[in-house]
């Protein structure tokens, strides 16, 4: 929320919410973005192939 619009990686939003090293075998992310999408909208986060999420 604090950066609309801006691309991150889900190796940035897993050091920066969960303070978990990269790990490749996770998928912590993309069970939140889902929950995300549920509760405020799916055109609310915008995956960015290859990069990451971003919020619209």
């Amino acid at each position: 929320m604090k950066h609309p619009g801006e691309v991150l990686s889900r190796e940035a939003l897993l050091s920066a919410v969960w303070g978990y090293d990269f790990d490749p075998t996770s998928n912590v992310v993309d069970v939140y973005v889902r929950y995300l999408r549920n509760k405020l909208g799916a055109d609310v986060v915008e995956t960015v192939r290859g990069s990451g999420y971003r919020l619209t």
